[in-house]
Order: C-alpha cells, then structure tokens, then sequence
C-alpha cells in the first residue's frame, strides 16, 4: 500500500490522501487550505499526475475537505466521486457558493487566481456524484477492472457524527485493510449523535489529531456548557445588547440554532428572531428535510419552524442597529473578511454592550482567533479591511465542538488495533501529543507523521 498525504502544510489545511492498494488508486478528500490563497491553497495534486485515479471518495462537505473536487476531478477525469447521500444532497450548493467567494475576493482583494473553477465546470461534473447509504460496501475501482478484469476492492462509509453526512472512510483490499478517519466527533452533539465506528478493524489507520493540544477539564460536561450558553445570552439580552455567534454555515449554524430552539422550548430564551445567513439558511432547511436520513437527537425538531430565522440581506450587517438584543447565528466561524460574521463583529469589538461567542475552533492567524487572544482594552490588527480596533466587548469561549476529544481518539487507536498510523489533520504540537502517547500504550504501532507530498509504504 502507498498513501500520499498530498496536504501543502503540516497543520490543519487542505485535506487530500492518495492511496495505491492492488494496483487501484483512490482520492480521499480534495480540500483548500484555509489560510493560504490561489493555487496555493490546493493540495499537491502535482505529486500524483499521470496516476490512473480510479475513484475519490469525500468524507464530508467542509471547505478543508471539499473545496477543490473540480480541479481534482480536472486532473482525474476518468474518476468516479463518491460521498455519503446526505453529503450527496449538499456537494454542489458548498462548491457553488465557493465560485462565489473566490469570485469575490478576485474583485475584493485581487487575487487573479481565483476562481479556481467556475459554476459551469460545477454543473458538470455534478453527474460523477455518487451518494450512498452508510454501512454499504461497494466496488470503487471500476475503471481500472475494465482495463485489467481485476477484482476492485471495496470502499465502505461509517458514520462520524461531526456534521451532517461525514463519514469515516474503510477501504478493504484482498490482503490489507485501511480505515481514514475524516473529521470525527464521538460525543452526542445537540442534534448529531456520536460516530458509529464501533466494530472498526484495520491494518491502516489515517487519524485526525484536532484536539491533541487540548485536554478536557475534570467535571466538565456538555449539559453544562450549553446552560452557561443560555445563561451568558440572557446577562446580554438583560442590558440591551446584542450577541454575535460567529458560525460555519454547515454543522455549526445548525447545532447552535437547535440549541437556542431548545431554550426557547423551555422557556428559558424569549421567542425572537435569530439572525443567519443565506447558506446557513440553506443547510438548515436541508438538515429539517433529511431528518429521517440521520442518526440524530430531537428527530421532530425543525428548526425552520421552531425559529423565528431572518437571513441577513446583502451589506444589511454593515448597517443595521444593534440595540435591542439580537442574536446573530452567521458565518464564517473565523470571521473571514467579507463576510457577515466579520462585518458585525467590526461594529462590536469597540462597545462593552455587545457579546461575542465563540463556540469552536478559530485559527489564530484568522481575525477571528486574532481576536479570541485580545484582552479587554487591548488594540490588535483585526483584518485588513478592518484595521486596528480596540476591544471592549464581551468575549467568551464555549467548548461545543464537533472534534474528538483526545482521549476519546485514543481509546479508539486501542479499539482499531492498526499495525501502522498515519497523523494528520492538526498542528504539530496535536500530533506529538498523539505519537507520544501511542507509542506509551502501544509500542507495537509503527506511527508515521507523513511529510507533504512524501509517499510513504505500508
């Protein structure tokens, strides 16, 4: 087996592996990296040209793992694309809005690059999508068994409860076995119950490291991070201002609203109209009509009919007042220039009214980890556009990710019993956490933190 972690930096960036079993050749995922611009920010797919790839299978719909399918499936034309059928449903508006973005930040900040590819080339490509049902074992190496009359091996999705349709990828050939993580979560979330990895066996094993800088405080619960939630909006709410919940569009957006539906249920929120974005939007009304498709908690929820939502009107978070308590649900979760989340949180970092809740990862070259660090009174460089601005708001962290919790990825190292692991998906200091303790618990693993674009032998 040779697996090529063809992501352009060691952190967390664009996710894409190569795999060569029995003379097959798969894609896993095909990302853009989230702090480089351009063809930069693609993985290496130049390390593996001229390789008959024969399928590319997508473990969920984030941009770090899905923004550059077009150009990889330019690169590999004969490849079938192969996703989960709720990811299926959701594929082509995430690659749309991604043309509109770039297209943007072509006229914004002139990036000449971009776009990538277009919304035509989107459309497509769009009949290569294959969707299939979790738990089904299916043939992936249809092209090269057509040249060979060789028996392809099989390709599996089990269910990894960290956004709607994600999925850990099991890849079984005559003589070895791989299992790649993707993002995984196996802690019930709001909505999303927890992955269903349990009877995972694999000579390989490919694991993200997300949260291996970060421990989980003793007596720590969800339950209770979710009432401080509720109880931090009502002290805002009490004094007239308003809060910002900066948010990804997909998986976030969703979690959060379900959670302020369940404080509305129970009286503990009053009912008023909760601010998002058009693409959040989207998802929402997507995550209501697929409910029966998911394995979820709160199955009669529907959000859209639970909440009062309101999408924010292009420039409207520019100029609406602040007053009165509002609550604004909006992308993108690190607050990204041009975009609603930094637009309304440009207007409230400067008044100790206003509230802003971060409730999952900002990467701190982002605005929005820029500002997690700002201490009250403090003047930072937000963004660009933005400038320098002094922090008065309130700011909180809450710890409701949709990540494994360490401990949790590794008791399930000790359940998959890999004979070698591969690191990925994480900052450096993530990564070391992991090698160290495997290699404490069990010696008998070889462990490889592959380098960009370096094959490595199984």
């Amino acid at each position: 087996m040779r697996i090529i972690n063809l992501n352009p930096d060691t952190n967390i960036g664009a996710s894409a592996w190569f795999v060569e079993m029995e003379n097959h050749r798969l894609l896993m995922d095909a990302g853009t990296h989230p702090k480089r611009e351009g063809r930069d920010s693609m993985p290496l797919y130049g390390k593996i040209t001229g390789e008959n790839v024969d399928a590319i299978a997508l473990t969920h719909c984030h941009h770090d793992h899905v923004g550059t399918l077009p150009v990889a499936v330019r690169h590999f034309p004969k490849a079938h694309v192969l996703m989960t059928e709720l990811s299926y449903f959701i594929v082509e508006r995430v690659l749309h809005n991604s043309v509109n973005v770039m297209t943007r930040q072509r006229d914004e900040l002139g990036i000449k690059e971009y776009p990538l590819y277009t919304h035509d080339e989107v459309d497509d490509i769009a009949p290569l999508f294959q969707g299939f049902k979790y738990n089904r074992e299916v043939e992936w190496g249809a092209y090269e068994k057509t040249r060979s009359g060789t028996i392809s091996p099989t390709l599996e999705f089990y269910d990894a409860g960290h956004t709607l349709g994600s999925a850990g990828v099991m890849v079984r050939g005559k003589a070895q076995t791989l299992f790649y993580t993707g993002d995984v979560c196996f802690h019930d979330q709001t909505i999303l119950k927890g992955a269903r990895f349990e009877d995972v066996r694999a000579d390989v094993l490919i694991m993200e490291t997300t949260r291996g800088n970060r421990g989980v405080a003793e007596g720590f619960t969800r339950e209770a991070e979710a009432q401080r939630l509720t109880d931090a909006i009502l002290a805002v709410l009490k004094r007239g201002g308003s809060v910002l919940i900066p948010t990804f569009a997909l998986g976030r957006t969703q979690e959060i609203l379900a959670q302020l539906a369940l404080m509305i249920k129970a009286g503990k929120l009053p009912h008023q109209p909760i601010y998002i974005g058009g693409l959040g939007r989207v998802f929402t009304e997507i995550c209501d009509l697929q409910a029966h498709r998911t394995n979820r908690q709160h199955s009669n929820l529907r959000l859209t009919e639970a909440l009062n939502l309101v999408v924010l009107e292009k420039g409207q978070a520019s100029k609406m007042k602040l007053t009165g308590g509002k609550i604004f649900v909006v992308t993108a979760g690190m607050m990204s220039e041009f975009t609603p989340a930094h637009d309304v949180a440009m207007r409230m970092i400067g008044d100790e009214k206003q509230a802003i809740f971060f409730v999952g990862y900002a990467d701190p070259e982002t605005p929005g980890g820029r500002l997690k660090k700002a201490k009250p009174g403090e003047t930072f460089m937000f963004s660009p556009s933005a400038g320098e601005v002094t922090r008065r708001c309130q700011l909180e962290d809450f710890d409701l990710t949709a990540h494994a919790n360490r401990a949790d990825l590794l008791d399930f190292v000790g359940s998959v019993a890999p004979k070698t692991i591969l690191l990925g998906h994480g900052d450096g200091d993530s990564r070391l956490w992991f090698e160290d303790q495997i290699r404490t618990r069990h010696p008998k693993i070889k462990i490889v933190q592959p380098m960009p674009g370096v094959a490595v032998e199984v």
